[in-house]
């Protein structure tokens, strides 16, 4: 069986407020309603700065069991390093503490600027540093500055697997020999819904997919149609199942290898017009995924007022 999450990619905005978000609840106790209206929710911080260990273990006490988590891998890595001499970041992102976040843990995702092009050598480095368990985190994180040395970030128990998904805004991916990287290394190629303005495709290559939900004719605010969620519970359902959409857009021509099923991690990001929750939710109504969540948009749970 697959998992399937679908959520939104961060909590914290103002027009969410009196919104989205009942009049009255403490913007401390966001995260908690938010989570048990999703199942899921990127990390946004993450992109912009280093974390904390308490953050992340925060963020884990306060999202309900079977909860998870996606984390945005720093721009300095990616906008301002553009992958040159990132051994110490990468380390520092590790060592920062998501580790932390346990089994709540999802994806890692890796989003590359518009002005970035295809550098098959450079993203070939950058693939083969990215760990894949905690075990290679933890080593990983032992590269990290001094400032970050022995902060806990890595006291969790277990090895579990890791996943990461790269999501790129330039025509240059566009090509065969970045779709061979990406399966070589089993990282999932984003399925970015942009409202034609970066690539859109759909070329399967890890055992999940990964999909950002921007705006469906408006970047970042316009919201998603009955018949567009339909089209997109369609493609989640047959991607789900381990397949490939007939009319799927792609770089490499031809079906990726059949499986029994994959798990799908979708985010909404067309939150600028408070669309982003409410088409979470309806999505999650469509796939039958609500029946386990807390609560009803404009309907606090149980959280602190």
């Amino acid at each position: 069986m697959s998992e399937i999450r679908i959520g939104i990619s961060g909590w914290r905005y103002g027009p969410w407020r009196r919104d989205f978000y009942p009049k009255g609840l403490r913007q401390d106790s966001e995260l908690a309603f938010a989570s048990r209206a999703v199942n899921s929710i990127e990390i946004n911080g993450s992109f912009y700065s280093l974390q904390t260990p308490e953050r992340y273990l925060g963020w884990r006490e306060e999202t309900p069991d079977g909860f998870v988590f996606s984390v945005k891998g720093p721009r300095y890595i990616t906008h301002v390093r553009r992958l040159k001499d990132i051994e110490e970041p990468v380390a520092n992102f590790f060592a920062s503490g998501p580790l932390l976040l346990g089994d709540k843990l999802g994806p890692i995702l890796w989003q590359f600027p518009p002005n970035m092009t295809f550098d098959e050598a450079r993203f070939a480095r950058f693939f083969e540093l990215l760990p894949r368990t905690r075990d290679a985190a933890r080593e990983c994180a032992k590269g990290c500055a001094e400032r970050l040395k022995g902060n806990g970030s890595t006291d969790i128990d277990g090895n579990a697997r890791l996943r990461h998904a790269v999501e790129i805004r330039n025509e240059s991916f566009l090509c065969e020999a970045f779709v061979k990287l990406l399966r070589k290394h089993r990282i999932a190629l984003v399925v970015a819904d942009s409202a034609d303005k970066w690539p859109y495709v759909e070329d399967i290559t890890a055992d999940f997919v990964y999909m950002r939900l921007h705006g469906d004719v408006e970047l970042y605010s316009s919201g998603y149609t009955a018949h567009a969620l339909r089209r997109w519970k369609q493609r989640i359902v047959r991607w789900s199942q381990g397949g490939q959409v007939e009319d799927a857009q792609l770089i490499v021509p031809g079906a990726p290898p059949q499986r029994a099923s994959r798990d799908i991690y979708c985010y909404f990001d067309n939150d600028q017009k408070v669309h982003a929750p409410y088409d979470a939710r309806r999505l999650l109504e469509k796939l039958k995924l609500d029946y386990d969540l807390v609560t009803e948009p404009g309907v606090a749970p149980e959280v602190e007022l």
